[in-house]
Parts: structure tokens; sequence; C-alpha cells
């Protein structure tokens, strides 16, 4: 019989999720692999930034993306809850650029026959740039939606916040992120 799924992770990787500044290793290393490093890199910090799945993130489509008014129409997969998601400076200045590089595409992140990037390919684009950025553990797409759950419940934001965020219907899912949270502990002894 198999071990659980998450036994099999842990014996590959000590932790589920990256720390902002690893997520800013990550992107910078993105930035710099290939002729598509710009794209990657707004790929990940996309994903990072509002939680996405990376089939929501393929699929992510230009009538999803309001430039003008800074926002993001947020469709979740696997029966999760739709959003609408503010973008501040760096998502809107990476998205104007991606966008300017393929204008004639439905598609927000498109390969270099304009049609979306599949879930494969970010896969093996993300590895690469784990790798790249030297973080010690592999990386994989939805490392970068544990680490927008931990990194909303380190800053303190409100549980049922985050649970609307990331679109889950059952808070049991996002009660992880509070449950782990590191900082919870910071006020407890004051010397």
């Amino acid at each position: 019989m198999a071990p659980p799924r998450k036994q099999a992770n842990a014996e590959r990787r000590s932790r589920e999720h990256l720390t902002p500044a690893e997520i800013d290793r990550l992107i910078g290393a993105a930035r710099r692999l290939g002729r598509h490093g710009p794209r990657d890199a707004a790929m990940i910090l996309l994903a990072y930034r509002h939680g996405l799945r990376v089939s929501e993130l393929v699929a992510l489509r230009r009538e999803q993306v309001d430039l003008r008014q800074g926002l993001l129409h947020v469709r979740r997969r696997k029966h999760g809850l739709a959003s609408t998601h503010p973008l501040r400076g760096p998502e809107l200045r990476a998205l104007r650029q991606v966008l300017r590089d393929a204008p004639e595409t439905p598609y927000v992140f498109v390969s270099e026959r304009k049609g979306p990037l599949t879930e494969s390919t970010f896969r093996k684009l993300l590895a690469r740039a784990g790798e790249a950025a030297q973080l010690g553990l592999p990386i994989h797409p939805h490392m970068l939606r544990h680490s927008t759950g931990f990194k909303l419940a380190n800053d303190g934001q409100d549980t049922r916040a985050i649970q609307h965020y990331l679109g889950h219907r059952n808070i049991q899912h996002t009660v992880v992120y509070t449950q782990l949270a590191a900082d919870r502990f910071n006020e407890f002894w004051d010397d």
C-alpha cells in the first residue's frame, strides 16, 4: 500500500510553502531564465499574490484583468468561490508588459504559438526557476498558493477574509494556515 501523499511529500520537502524572501528569489531567478523571463516571473507573482492554482493561472483570460481599475476577476476551480482582487503596482507593471508582448490573444499567458500555456509547462518552468534560485527544496505550483495562505495568516489577516481570498468554500481548508502560522506565538513572552 502506498504511503499517504503528505508523508511522501515530507520525504522530499520539509515544508509545503515558501517565505516572502524565497518568493522574491524565485521571481528574480525566473526573470533571468530564458527569453520568456518577464512572462514567467509575472506568472509566479500572480500565482503567489492571488493564491491561484496552476489551472486557474494558465486559464487566465484578458477579460479577467482590468488594468484601468486595477482589478483581477478570479474564477476559481474545484468548486471554489469566485472573487475580485485588487492588483498592485508590481502586478500591474508585470501584466502590462506581458499583455504588450502578446496583444492578439485571448489568454494572458501564452506560448510562442500564441496558445495558452499548459499546466505542465508552468510546472517545468517553476521547477527550473526553483533550481536557479537555489532554495534547497523542490518547488511545485501549489507551494505558491500555500505561501499566499501563510503570508496572509502571518500578517494577521482575518481567517474569513483569507478563506474568501483563496476561494475556499469550507473554512477548514483555510484554518490550516492560521494553525501553523509561526508569528502567532510572537507575543507569548515579553522579555
